[in-house]
């Protein structure tokens, strides 16, 4: 891959970062809120601009395509494919989820307890966690390439590049 190429594809792949980091902590902080019980839109707005600079992190120090490339390649598929997107989806979901869960019921369990509320923190955190990632792998599933193939056709290029996903 030329230069010029590499370039487009490190742009694609901090724009797929910024696309799905907002779109996942988007709808999960706003699942997680609701199914708190004790939703109100500024612990929304809080929630959501946490966990937006979150997963920003993550997808700057995870190498996701690198990740996803060595496990479709382990696992015999073919990138793109509806068996490497089910499991590309799962990667994704088993990276992000589970830490902006584990923030945000870490921040809901800090202000529960310093309002001298009560709050179990790891029953709370498990169930959060099996609903978020059953929301996330579906997310991920529905949005990543629809975010991708409009990133690449914004980006001027035709399709995925072989063995380049993000």
């Amino acid at each position: 891959m030329n230069e010029e190429m590499q370039k487009k594809m490190r742009k694609v792949g901090i724009e797929m970062n910024l696309c799905m980091g907002i779109t996942l902590s988007f709808f999960l902080s706003l699942v997680g809120t609701l199914s708190s019980g004790h939703f109100t839109v500024p612990s929304w707005l809080m929630s959501f601009a946490i966990s937006t600079v979150i997963s920003i992190i993550i997808g700057l120090l995870v190498p996701m395509n690198k990740v996803m490339n060595a496990v479709d390649r382990k696992a015999g598929l073919q990138p793109g494919s509806l068996p490497a997107r089910f499991l590309d989806s799962l990667i994704s979901d088993l990276i992000y989820t589970p830490i902006l869960t584990l923030c945000m019921v870490g921040l809901a369990y800090w202000n529960a307890t310093r309002h001298g509320q009560p709050m179990p923190f790891l029953p709370v955190f498990l169930n959060s966690l099996l609903l978020t990632l059953a929301v996330g792998y579906v997310l991920i599933f529905i949005f990543q390439p629809l975010f991708m193939k409009a990133i690449l056709k914004r980006n001027g290029i035709n399709g995925a590049p072989q063995n380049q996903k993000h």
